[in-house]
This record gives structure tokens, sequence and C-alpha cells, in this order.
């Protein structure tokens, strides 16, 4: 959080809550939970009435079933709370359109593809883009192996996906050093 400035004072405005819980199904497949919320701290005059403070303008929901490859076999939505009903939710079983989609290849770019602009709700469709790597953290150490590679010699996944986990890094020389690439030693012109 910013350090707010002595002589400014500040009034809370809008908040968006963004919530993922994945579960682990019996049958060796997952479940994932996921919803959006958007809260005012004042009354909004909206085009079916004033929403007053504290009550959702949006509540939107997205459940998915997941295998243990992290590829969608289920998708479903649900908009409790929106500006415009039920315009809102008229996009029907849209996010079945996700099912087939892997959450670790490609998900983002093919979200859009499939759902961006009119063919769903912005705000369901935004939720899609946090749940790789929320869905990742569930299965790390446990679905997903973080510390010895895939069968094929690939490092751990999360290896080059941000920066303190760069493979030339001294943190990967400290966790993970069979993964560690010394950095390539720099150039001198002649």
């Amino acid at each position: 959080m910013l350090p707010a400035h002595p002589s400014i004072t500040r009034r809370p405005l809008h908040r968006r809550a963004l919530d993922v819980q994945v579960f682990a199904r019996d049958d060796g497949l997952f479940d994932v939970e996921a919803s959006l919320s958007d809260t005012k701290s004042h009354d909004v005059p909206l085009a079916g009435g004033t929403r007053k403070v504290g009550d959702p303008i949006h509540e939107m929901h997205l459940q998915l079933t997941v295998d243990a490859q992290l590829t969608i076999t289920a998708a479903t939505s649900d908009t409790r709370w929106m500006p415009y009903a039920p315009a809102c939710s008229e996009h029907g079983d849209a996010y079945t359109r996700l099912v087939g989609l892997n959450l670790m290849k490609g998900f983002r770019q093919a979200v859009v593809e499939r759902l961006g602009g009119t063919q769903g709700c912005t705000h369901i469709t935004e939720l899609c883009q946090i749940l790789p790597t929320a869905v990742i953290q569930a299965l790390a150490g446990s679905v997903i192996d973080t510390r010895e590679g895939d069968a094929a010699g690939n490092p751990p996944y999360q290896l080059d996906r941000c920066h303190a986990l760069r493979r030339d890094s001294a943190t990967v020389a400290q966790f993970y050093p069979r993964w560690h690439l010394s950095a390539a030693p720099a150039s001198t012109a002649s």
C-alpha cells in the first residue's frame, strides 16, 4: 500500500474483491471457484435504480473443473448482481467455451479470442486472467512438481516465469542448483 501523504485526507470510493478457491475431488479432478465483486462506499444510481452502499454493483462467479494436467473439463458462470439486469447475465453458457483449454498453455490469449468483447462478460473474462497462477499455486508441490521438473527433463514450471526465479539468479542457485544457469559472460569488443 502506498503511504498516505500526511496532509491529504483519503476516502474510499470503490472496492473490487477477487477470490479463487481450488478443491480436490475424490475422482482426481479439481474444482475451481472464482468470484469477482465490486462495491461502492456511496449510493450509486444505476439503470435499474439506486444501488445502496455495500450492495454489490457486480457479483460474478465462474466455476471450472480441471484435470491434473490443468485442462478444463467443465465450466459455467453465474451473475448474481449486475448493473443492467437481466441483460448482463444473458450471455448464456458462453463460458463453456473454456472447456478443452489448458491453464498452462496459451490460456489467457485463448480466453480473449473465445470470450473477449461482446462474446462474454467483461468482468468474468477478466476474472479468467488470474486463474492460471492461482490454480498452479493451489496444486504446486502436490500435483505439480516444483522441485525436480518433468519426465522430459524440463525444469520446474515456475523457473524463468518471474524475476526472482530467473535461471541465472542467486535464488535459483540457492534453491534449485540443478537448474541454475550461470550468467552469460559479457562480450568484449576488439
